[in-house]
């Protein structure tokens, strides 16, 4: 199984790429050698907005990166966004990236991760919403961050106990999906 953990900030300082890392290590300390795990960080990406003639849906890739992140996503086998809440919603970027292609997200489980206001409940329950409407198998695994703020003041994110009992139920749902 190809896991893809799906960075959705790109701004600066922010604390979804320090989750994400604690998500990377976390996994690759449950040893599974069928498991390759990676980080795919929107920022990293600089998706232009996407304002294609044809919808994503088409298959029809004639915008710039389309076709590379269309490659990418179809790569993976399931998926662990991450996203803070911004206004009730999730990151605009994060949003970008599902518009920018279709069937490649269709069929594949996914977990999310969220963090901010109402712990990130609400930017997941959006995400959910998208998610499905693209075709991605929503687990219901979610990892809702309490006391983000509290706890992202060093260079790295401090997980607690309920986070990582959250995360090993998530990846054990996401294993089950995949090999079903």
């Amino acid at each position: 199984m190809k896991l893809q953990i799906i960075v959705g900030s790109v701004r600066e300082g922010r604390t979804a790429i320090k989750v994400a890392n604690w998500l990377l290590s976390e996994i690759q300390s449950y040893d599974y050698s069928t498991v390759e795990t990676e980080i795919v960080d929107l920022k990293e990406w600089n998706l232009p907005i996407f304002v294609g003639a044809h919808p994503p849906l088409t298959g029809i890739y004639d915008q710039p990166k389309q076709q590379d992140w269309a490659d990418k996503i179809a790569s993976g086998d399931a998926f662990i966004f991450i996203s803070p809440e911004y206004n009730h919603g999730y990151s605009a970027a994060l949003k970008n990236a599902f518009d920018y292609i279709g069937k490649e997200w269709s069929g594949k489980p996914a977990a999310y991760v969220g963090y901010g206001a109402t712990n990130g409940s609400r930017s997941i329950d959006q995400i959910r919403q998208v998610g499905t409407q693209l075709g991605l198998v929503d687990t219901n695994s979610t990892i809702e961050i309490r006391d983000i703020f509290a706890r992202n003041k060093g260079e790295t994110f401090e997980p607690n106990e309920f986070d990582s009992k959250a995360l090993k139920a998530a990846f054990k749902k996401l294993l089950q999906y995949v090999s079903a």
